[in-house]
């Protein structure tokens, strides 16, 4: 008998070897491998007849192979460049005959002889039409018996599994680690006022009936818990993360007029921008560690929010990091950022991996003494030898693109007895069913409208027939004065399960292509490449000679989705959109129409399919980024949702967010209940309910704050 506890290695049927392979992907434990669920099933329950058999369709077959000895053979036939041994028998029931087929599995020969012709067999597969009869190709099969099938005549699971490990070996791993356990109690971490409010089964009925369910109702007794029981850990993760949070201790600052910053301002705020800016200061006026979310589509007027932070954190003598993802992007916010607090006497520093040791060194000595009070960079903030003065401020762009450690660090080096508060901004629209597990844990502020006059860029889905058309129109653009982006490269199919190396190497080659043919086409217009395989004073220099207009035109791989701001570039054109999401294909979008001139987006797609079809349509109809969120959620799910996992979004073993939106919101308030009167708990469960939660991504909840 196994205990959930033990090694998978004392499962039946699992040596050192497979156990490798478990453990390759998760599975240490018995306990981790029953909760390795399925991520489908097929329906195998019905038992024909061979009359019945539908040709061209998976089909299961439940009778005796033919008694003569000749029906189970060996032949070798060879192909083209091998020798193919097929293994033959022939299978009859009292409606007809149905000949089953194998290739390059010899053995089976000896396995039917071994169990006899007395046994009965449960065959599945495709059945075909060959040569005047019906033929079963490669069928799967199983000895009949009424609580055996594993593998056909009932709900049959199917998983997520390395091509060394066979569906049904798997299967049986499974149903002997089930078997094994003894009916061992699942220990109980939700609570039970929690079980008996929302109804909910038991933890080994649960398991049992996710991986082989006895009946449709049965199987959704079981997902319906796991998936609450998912879902509901997540969220008191992420509440009792705020709670913890909402207890430390923050700089208050003193002095919170930003009036004189504001007015420095070639702008008005927007009324959201007016609103977010006044919980911000709240924050930072309480005396309570801030951490809040600035959520707002492309363009809404983050960085003068995050600029209006830092002028409040300098006037009260304290230091802010703002910590971007990319050098291009810390580059363009050191300009910026030292434009705007030039006329206030507040010095900026900037500090990226790519440095002259003699700059550094310059930087690293002004943000020790403190003479910098706004400190701009990438990673190479974190890393050592960097030491802060007096840092009360970090903002964080675009975050989902820092690692939990690479944040964390960040926290460490403030000088100060109190961490720093935590601003963190997101140009990505998040669809609020994601947002309640992304930024549960923080106080959001959304920036929900354009400041006036931002004229809406016009999109527009075309093939590649348009393309002479669209490189006029790149002329046209041009010598009105205006600059271009195009967004490469073309990957073949085949080469999109590529390690990341190889295929960031094809996409670097097919962009330096791509823009030398571009170059030749558009005949004296000014064309250079980006990629993410450049130095990064490389694509410094290529970015630096677009704002200037030297450059005309930039062939780019998404290496410039984030945040670069050229007003004059008033044209994007994405080859084969439908590569993208939505919402990628609206951060690529949100590079023009950032100045005065009418802007245009242009996606050229050959395929041909609903899904694609659907997006253009969307991408054309609206520029609403949260509306296009919400779209992308329903399409692609949330696992692909712009790359979500970078968001910090934990694995789930079985929920899925945009099905299982009710389930969410349920969890969610029963977790918000629960954290708020965790005390009214007895001793037993309050520990299972805090050990559970603690641990549901780690050491720390979900996302550790900034």
């Amino acid at each position: 008998m196994s205990g959930l506890t033990d090694p998978v290695s004392g499962v039946a049927g699992v040596g050192e070897s497979r156990a490798r392979v478990l453990r390759s992907i998760g599975i240490e434990s018995v306990a981790d491998l029953l909760e390795y669920y399925p991520r489908d099933y097929v329906d195998l329950s019905e038992l024909k007849t061979i009359a019945s058999l539908s040709v061209g369709a998976v089909n299961v077959i439940r009778g005796f192979l033919a008694a003569e000895p000749e029906n189970i053979s060996f032949k070798s036939k060879r192909a083209a460049s091998r020798p193919l041994v097929m293994t033959k028998a022939r299978l009859r029931d009292q409606t007809g005959e149905c000949e089953l087929i194998w290739f390059n599995q010899p053995f089976l020969k000896k396995n039917f002889a071994a169990s006899g012709l007395a046994q009965e067999y449960v065959f599945t597969g495709r059945v075909t039409h060959s040569f005047g009869r019906l033929q079963m190709e490669s069928p799967a099969y199983e000895k009949f018996g009424a609580k055996e099938l594993l593998s056909s005549g009932r709900i049959v699971p199917v998983y997520t599994l390395p091509k060394s490990l066979p569906q049904k070996t798997f299967r049986s791993i499974i149903h002997a680690a089930l078997k094994g356990n003894g009916g061992e109690m699942w220990p109980e971490h939700v609570p039970g006022r929690v079980l008996s409010r929302h109804g909910l089964c038991g933890k080994g009925f649960a398991v049992s009936n996710i991986h082989f369910p006895e009946s449709d109702e049965k199987f959704r007794t079981a997902r319906r818990r796991l998936v609450f029981e998912e879902l509901f850990f997540m969220q008191a993760s992420l509440f009792l993360l705020k709670e913890s949070v909402s207890e430390e201790a923050g700089e208050a600052f003193a002095d919170l007029d930003a009036a004189p910053f504001l007015s420095s301002l070639p702008f008005a705020l927007t009324r959201a921008q007016s609103k977010a800016l006044g919980e911000i200061l709240a924050d930072l006026r309480s005396g309570s560690r801030m951490n809040r979310l600035i959520q707002g589509d492309v363009g809404s007027g983050k960085t003068a929010l995050a600029m209006a932070a830092c002028y409040a954190a300098a006037i009260n003598g304290y230091q802010s990091a703002v910590m971007a993802p990319t050098e291009v992007l810390a580059n363009q916010h050191m300009e910026s950022f030292t434009k705007a607090f030039a006329p206030f006497g507040f010095r900026t520093a900037l500090l990226t991996g790519s440095m002259k040791k003699s700059a550094r060194d310059v930087s690293l000595g002004e943000i020790k003494s403190g003479g910098a009070k706004i400190i701009i960079g990438t990673h190479a903030l974190i890393q050592q030898g960097v030491a802060f003065d007096r840092l009360a401020l970090i903002i964080t762009d675009e975050q989902h693109r820092f690692g939990v450690n690479q944040r964390l660090g960040l926290t460490e080096k403030g000088g100060l007895a109190a961490k720093p508060h935590a601003l963190v901004m997101t140009a990505t629209p998040i669809p609020r069913t994601l947002g309640l597990i992304l930024y549960g844990d923080m106080d959001v502020s959304v920036i929900d409208e354009l400041p006036p006059g931002r004229i809406p860029v016009e999109t527009y889905g075309v093939d590649s027939s348009y393309r002479a058309r669209i490189h006029n129109f790149i002329k046209k653009e041009v010598s009105s004065g205006r600059q271009a982006i195009v967004i490469c490269p073309s990957i073949e199919d085949a080469e999109i399960d590529e390690e990341d190396g190889a295929r960031q190497r094809r996409e670097t080659a097919s962009v330096i292509k791509y823009a030398g043919e571009l170059k030749a086409l558009l005949g004296g217009i000014t064309v250079e490449y980006l990629h993410g395989r450049m130095k990064p004073a490389e694509k410094e220099a290529v970015m630096d000679s677009f704002k200037k207009n030297f450059t005309s035109v930039v062939v780019s791989t998404t290496v410039i989705e984030v945040g670069v701001h050229v007003e004059n570039a008033s044209l994007i054109v994405v080859e084969n959109a439908e590569r993208f999401g939505l919402s990628q294909l609206h951060q690529l979008r949100g590079r023009v129409g950032r100045g005065s001139a009418k802007s245009y987006c242009v996606l050229i797609t050959d395929v041909k399919n609903e899904q694609t079809a659907s997006r253009i349509k969307a991408m054309a109809s609206t520029t609403d980024g949260f509306r296009l969120s919400e779209l992308d959620l329903e399409q692609r799910g949330a696992g692909d949702f712009f790359g979500v996992r970078q968001h910090g979004l934990p694995a789930f073993k079985i929920a899925n967010l945009y099905r299982d939106l009710d389930v969410l919101c349920l969890a969610q308030e029963a977790a918000q209940e629960i954290v708020s009167a965790k005390h009214l708990l007895d001793g037993a469960e309050r520990a299972a309910f805090e050990q559970k939660s603690n641990a549901f991504c780690g050491d720390r909840p979900v996302r550790t704050v900034l």
